[in-house]
């Protein structure tokens, strides 16, 4: 594993991880969202859990190299699900889907690579 893909696969780590404890805490801003977007509260747990389980996938994948691509596969739909949330169900400004747009990019740059 070369050191770009490491370096990526930390951030992509780290970011997801700051998103779990923010949903599993139940910070205010992540329930606004959640209330704007009209999900019930219930499917903010299981989208953590599976953002859990791509944390997991990250980290194992310095000694599994073959898991990178299956939590990389596990973001991607993650992020698509959220720019969705945030652009159709929210109506949110696009503005408020970039950190979204970059963690699926960066998933899929790490896919490509």
């Amino acid at each position: 594993m070369n050191t770009f893909i490491m370096i990526l696969s930390l951030i992509l780590a780290l970011m997801f991880s700051i998103s779990v404890l923010m949903k599993f805490l139940r910070a205010n801003s992540m329930l606004q969202h959640w209330k704007e977007y009209g999900y019930p509260l219930w499917f903010m747990d299981v989208i953590a859990s599976l953002e859990l389980v791509g944390v997991i996938g990250v980290i194992s994948s310095f000694w599994i190299p073959g898991v990178l691509t299956f939590a990389c596969i596990l973001f991607a739909i993650l992020m698509l699900g959220a720019i969705h949330a945030h652009l159709f169900r929210a109506k949110h400004k696009p503005v408020m889907a970039i950190n979204a747009g970059i963690l699926l990019i960066c998933s899929l740059l790490l896919l490509w690579l």
